[in-house]
């Protein structure tokens, strides 16, 4: 059997395929709530056959932005619009996943879309809204950056309980896994870092220590949580930077991940960039990450997902043959063909005539294809 299309099961959520819409930013919220765009976007992929849908990075406070754009979890009011998108997506056989996020010293930068840096007066102008970023110690993502404030003990509660506010709102709203934000060097990932924690508490210097708070807040969350609704971490394997965050730390954290009830890991990589440093260890290819996925498996006994530049559904299905990672993520490739999940079964001859498809595309397809192989074409 194709192992790209057989279900995958977490606790009590079942998913009928291994292929994931991974979370992507989309930047396009209002005030923290969830728009018109966001349900049509998120749809399309349940409707294209993928088994897990993901919406982007949600945040637990207003302060906890990375911009302007993003959606949240802060307030109650913000649930009835993230209802309504995770209905979307379990309407069409897809099931419904959320990330929920602390931007740290990331937070209050430029839409993706309009300069991806830090705000600037003109942003300003033009209505954006600023505030002061937060992170484990006073140290700036990099030159020209603002200079985050570090966070006190109190200060470190409130995020974790936010977090598990936010996560509750996640699960009155529908959503059938969440995952915590552990990558890409916000709030979580710059306390695992050396590159982002110089703390000299019980929150900073060695590794027990960097791993101490992120590892506090998935505690509190599973503690939260159903004991049916399953918890993803995503992390950065690597930071890509000599003296960073490093794959061998990855595997441990993993462990500890297992040990609170955290039923996957999500390995991606980088994000963590700071003043001088490259990523010059980087090279990007064809599943460049996937081997991080596939290290993590075997060392922490615990099931990940592999994510990175897996354009192709042979790759796809090579990568869980070879028992590198249990679920396949797709961020890009699904913007460029919504329908992946849908083509990848064709690929693979598990579907005839459109007949898995939705009904409604399924028989406009299935006639149009019949009379063009009438006429000697393909569809």
């Amino acid at each position: 059997m194709v192992k790209l299309f057989e279900p995958a099961t977490f606790r009590g959520v079942e998913l009928r395929n291994r292929i994931v819409v991974s979370p992507m930013g989309m930047y396009s919220a209002e005030n923290g709530y969830v728009t018109p765009f966001h349900l049509v976007h998120y749809g399309q992929f349940a409707m294209g056959g993928a088994g897990l849908v993901y919406v982007e990075q949600t945040s637990v406070s207003r302060p906890g932005r990375i911009t302007n754009g993003d959606p949240g979890l802060w307030e109650d009011g913000q649930i009835e619009g993230m209802a309504a998108i995770a209905r979307g997506i379990k309407a069409h056989g897809a099931k419904a996943a959320i990330q929920i996020n602390h931007g740290g010293r990331k937070s209050g930068q430029q839409r993706a879309f309009r300069g991806n840096g830090p705000l600037t007066d003109r942003d300003r102008e033009m209505g954006e809204e600023s505030w002061q970023a937060r992170g484990p110690s006073d140290r700036p993502l990099g030159e020209g950056w603002p200079t985050p404030e570090p966070l006190t003990p109190d200060g470190l509660v409130g995020v974790r309980d936010a977090f598990v506010a936010a996560c509750r709102r996640a699960v009155l709203a529908g959503f059938d896994v969440i995952e915590l934000h552990m990558a890409h060097g916000y709030l979580l990932q710059s306390f695992l870092s050396p590159l982002a924690n110089f703390r000299t508490d019980d929150y900073g210097g060695g590794l027990e220590n960097r791993m101490r708070f992120p590892l506090e807040v998935a505690r509190a969350v599973r503690a939260a949580l159903p004991s049916a609704t399953p918890l993803f971490v995503r992390i950065s394997a690597t930071d890509w930077i000599d003296g960073g965050w490093e794959i061998e730390d990855s595997v441990i954290f993993a462990r500890e991940l297992k040990a609170l009830g955290v039923d996957l890991v999500d390995c991606s990589t980088g994000g963590n960039l700071v003043a001088g440093a490259t990523n010059s260890n980087l090279k990007r290819g064809p599943a460049y990450q996937a081997p991080f996925a596939a290290q993590v498996k075997r060392e922490a006994g615990i099931a990940t997902g592999a994510v990175g530049m897996i354009r192709t559904p042979d790759l796809a299905e090579k990568l869980l043959q070879d028992g590198d990672a249990d679920l396949i993520y797709l961020a890009r490739q699904m913007l460029y063909d919504p329908y992946w999940a849908r083509h990848a079964a064709e690929h693979f001859g598990l579907t005839g005539d459109f007949e898995d498809w939705p009904e409604q595309y399924g028989w406009w397809l299935a006639k149009w294809g019949g009379a063009l192989r009438a006429a000697g074409e393909t569809l």
